[in-house]
């Protein structure tokens, strides 16, 4: 058959680099998950029980790499978010916990950009977060770690610097949900596909950025970023 013809230029294909690899990792969806570490959500003014995990989205346009991200228009508050990202390599849907893990292709270090301010102010109105969260660039992560190299990381440290200052320092042991669970509950709302990232929380100690400042996020295991926001 013929290759189709398009009325306008389809888009790029999204990927990220994978350790050990010349093949990358292309992008399908993105999904987060909200409120995961209790110290997190008791600086947001939320109470940590363990109720069922929530999800929001980002764009697959919104994954970079590391290096320049720049200040996105709207806000006042801009909020670093470092976080462990699960990359699908297997898609399902109605997925057990006991067999998440045959899901994933590798792990990443992630940061989750948020305008927090207007974050704030679409809760108050009870309106969807799109606007705060999936904005052009929004979406960092480092290169993927395969878990056939790794393992599947259930703890190690999770830090994020901003201009050498430690702001985030927690452990991915410290996660309400699992990542099979993540898995497992996303997967009844979802058919998870190949190529879909998940951001699976962050730990307390989200702050401001400015230009011209420089994060650094790391986990133990996994790897690391370096953003500059400009």
């Amino acid at each position: 058959m013929p290759e189709p013809s398009y009325v306008v230029a389809p888009p790029p294909v999204v990927s990220l680099p994978v350790v050990g690899l010349d093949a990358r990792f292309p992008i399908r969806r993105v999904f987060c998950v909200g409120r995961n570490y209790a110290a997190h959500a008791r600086e947001m003014g939320h109470d940590p029980d363990r109720e069922p995990p929530f999800f929001f989205q980002k764009n697959a346009g919104d994954v970079v790499g590391p290096g320049e991200v720049p200040y996105p228009p709207l806000t006042e508050e801009l909020h670093h978010e470092a976080e462990l990202v699960v990359a699908i390599g297997r898609g399902g849907k109605d997925i057990a916990i006991g067999a998440a893990l045959g899901h994933v292709y590798g792990y990443a270090v992630g940061l989750d950009l948020t305008r927090r301010d207007v974050q704030a102010d679409l809760k108050k109105a009870g309106r969807p977060w799109e606007t705060a969260k999936a904005f052009a660039q929004s979406a960092p992560v480092g290169a993927i770690q395969p878990a056939a190299a790794i393992g599947h990381p259930t703890k190690g440290r999770l830090t994020a610097s901003v201009d050498g200052d430690l702001r985030q320092d927690g452990d991915i042991a410290d996660m309400i949900w699992t990542v099979p669970e993540i898995i497992a509950h996303l997967s009844r709302w979802f058919t998870l596909e190949a190529g879909d990232l998940i951001f699976t929380g962050t730990p307390a100690g989200v702050g401001d950025l400015q230009r011209g400042n420089v994060i650094e996020a790391e986990i133990e295991t996994v790897g690391a970023l370096r953003v500059t926001i400009v």
